[in-house]
């Protein structure tokens, strides 16, 4: 039978038959006085198992390593390893559909997604409050506040979840009290007033006292206190140097 008859019993394409015969997997049978290859029931039963063998998952590169007389491995030992590497990828298939499961959420509880997304059920809680206090507001959202998103999906895509956490137990208690929201969006507001400001603009001590009455009073400590370690220890440098 010729090439066509042949890629038509068994199923393939005679493409597929061309390209098997380059790379070894289907011997190429001689070619009679006109120039056409002769296949014979040899030669089909030999393309069935190659498309047997892919149709389990198999690559051409472990086909050919099976059909060859030489073979390092026993079918069995492929096919293990095969078995294997599916499982692994069914795990990494439910764990995505998880993950796509929890978006799909999101997007049903929040009204859809932030356009900073996917993000983690924490952030998502919180850029949808972002939206709901920006839409009571005149005007556009301030550009801070696309920014401050912005930098939260990055933080959370580059540290791991136990650095995260109290990024987000903070965020979570700056945000607590009535009206916290609405008053760190007229923060934002202020300091997208300050994006081409000189750094002795009058304004900027103003805005800097409204941004910290909105962060809580421990943080606000905990910042005060290690500038005041930081001046100290340049204090002691300065000391030190003149001593010298």
């Amino acid at each position: 039978m010729r090439i066509g008859e042949l890629a038509a019993l068994v199923g393939v394409s005679t493409r597929t038959v061309r390209h098997y015969h380059h790379l070894g997997l289907l011997p190429e049978p001689a070619r009679r006085a006109n120039g056409y290859r002769e296949y014979g029931i040899r030669d089909a039963a030999a393309l069935a198992r190659v498309r047997r063998l892919t149709e389990l998952g198999l690559c051409l590169e472990e086909v050919r390593d099976i059909l060859a007389d030489d073979a390092g491995r026993e079918l069995r030992d492929v096919l293990v390893e095969l078995d294997a590497d599916l499982a692994r990828q069914e795990e990494a298939i439910r764990a995505r559909r998880v993950r796509l499961g929890a978006l799909l959420r999101q997007a049903d509880e929040h009204g859809g997604l932030p356009d900073e997304g996917p993000v983690s059920e924490q952030l998502a809680e919180l850029f949808a409050e972002m939206a709901r206090t920006s839409a009571t507001l005149p005007g556009p959202e301030p550009a801070m506040a696309a920014k401050e998103r912005e930098g939260l999906a990055l933080l959370e895509t580059i540290t791991s979840p136990g650095e995260l956490a109290p990024v987000m137990a903070t965020l979570r208690e700056t945000f607590a009290g009535p009206g916290a929201m609405e008053r760190a969006y007229e923060v934002y507001a202020l300091l997208d007033g300050l994006a081409d400001a000189a750094p002795d603009d009058p304004r900027v001590p103003e805005v800097a006292r409204a941004l910290a009455d909105c962060l809580p009073r421990r943080l606000v400590a905990e910042g005060a206190t290690a500038v005041e370690s930081a001046m100290e220890r340049e204090w002691q440098r300065g000391v030190t140097d003149d001593g010298g």
